[in-house]
């Protein structure tokens, strides 16, 4: 599958195509006729990238659990702190929002309270 059969077919954008090229962790993927070709393998890696740029990896953090996971030798530990550190940003995220939301809520009460008050 060319890179943009792989792009179209399983919505990853072209850029992420790119970047796991110039990595250097194609394993499978060869050129055929000037293009790319991914395998089932391919597919499955750049899965895991699309997963992690979705839950806030950089482009660099990403590249850095690849080449560990591509490692396979005693690197869980270290992909797995990566791992609880976004879980734990991602947490403080939540709890941030939580607060935003009670505020909001306590201004919202506020104002419904005083427009209460005037209609009497």
């Amino acid at each position: 599958m060319t890179i943009q059969e792989a792009s179209e077919r399983y919505q990853i954008p072209m850029h992420i195509l790119r970047e796991y090229e110039s990595w250097g962790l194609c394993g499978a993927v060869r050129k055929v006729m000037g293009q790319w070709q991914y395998d089932d393998t391919d597919l499955e890696r750049l899965s895991t990238i699309m997963t992690l740029h979705d839950i806030g990896f950089t482009t660099e953090e990403v590249e850095v659990y690849m080449r560990l996971l591509l490692e396979q030798k005693h690197t869980e530990r270290q992909r797995l702190q990566m791992l609880e550190e976004r879980r734990s940003a991602a947490l403080s995220e939540i709890h941030f929002k939580e607060r935003q939301l009670w505020r909001l809520d306590y201004l919202r009460h506020e104002i419904r309270k005083a427009q209460g008050g005037a209609l009497k």
